[in-house]
């Protein structure tokens, strides 16, 4: 079940991108390279770039991707960044996604976060991706229990919805939701994205 959860929402993050146009896109909290993966098979997708702060997955993502320092792929890189702090290089693309990534960082830095991905990079289309806090009865867990050690927290679709359209209405942002994975009357569905496009 965890499996087709993480296949929809790849599946369901692709399609978004090739529907917004975008081609050169930004990976924030790459990991181990799988939607860089599932990019890379779709030719609209000219320029791929995934950073992360995590040297191990970094290397995982080398791996997986097949990509050689020493030889490297006009199309696609991989490398140690933070989207936390400014950073030229992140300049230019069209679009940037965070796949269950906000989740891991520091709510105090939660503002950082927003001033560099949605004003510093100057990004047609942000997705991203989250936990639905609610969903979590369903798959079985405790109250208070989190899916992930590294999670800082998790969002109700209430909480997501407050901080996202605040996010879009100060950075001029268009903003959808989408529910990814099997819906439950009550709680929703597993996952929840947003989908910002600039105005």
């Amino acid at each position: 079940m965890a499996s087709d959860l993480h296949e929809e929402r790849l599946a369901g993050v692709v399609q978004a991108l090739l529907a917004s146009g975008a081609t050169r896109i930004l990976d924030l909290g790459c990991g181990s390279g799988e939607l860089l993966s599932a990019l890379r098979s779709h030719a609209q997708f000219t320029q791929l770039l995934g950073i992360d702060i995590d040297e191990h997955q970094l290397a995982e993502a080398r791996a997986v991707l097949g990509l050689d320092l020493l030889a490297p792929d006009e199309r696609l890189h991989v490398r140690y960044g933070s989207f936390e702090e400014a950073d030229r290089r992140l300049r230019g693309f069209d679009a940037a996604v965070m796949l269950e990534t906000i989740e891991h960082i520091e709510p105090s830095r939660l503002s950082k976060v927003e001033h560099m991905v949605f004003r510093g990079l100057q990004l047609s289309t942000v997705l991203i991706t989250t936990p639905n806090q609610e969903y979590n009865v369903v798959h079985g867990m405790a109250p208070g229990e989190r899916r992930h050690p590294g999670h800082r927290f998790e969002w109700t679709r209430a909480q997501f919805s407050a901080w996202a359209s605040g996010v879009a209405e100060r950075n001029d942002y268009l903003l959808e939701f989408s529910a990814l994975g099997p819906p439950h009357p009550v709680y929703g569905s597993s996952t929840q994205m947003a989908l910002f496009r600039r105005r």
